[in-house]
């Protein structure tokens, strides 16, 4: 069975997320410190536990210097 247009699109933004984190040679303290959005709502991102919302999407997006959203690929 296919698995939801939803699960695809958190899935894909939890793997750019944690990529994008470890190309910064981040933490999970780091990026919360330096993007504002809590250590909790990243760690459930990348869990795909929670959805983010844009701004907090936005705020990760700026401070990694990377886009997050999936696009249409997924």
């Amino acid at each position: 069975m296919e698995a939801h247009h939803g699960a695809r699109v958190a899935q894909a933004l939890a793997v750019r997320l944690q990529a994008a984190i470890e190309r910064k040679g981040w933490s999970v303290a780091e990026l919360s410190r330096t993007s504002g959005v809590a250590r909790f709502t990243i760690s459930k991102a990348l869990n795909g536990e929670a959805w983010p919302d844009l701004l907090t999407i936005a705020n990760l997006e700026r401070a990694l210097e990377t886009d997050l959203w999936p696009g249409r690929e997924v």
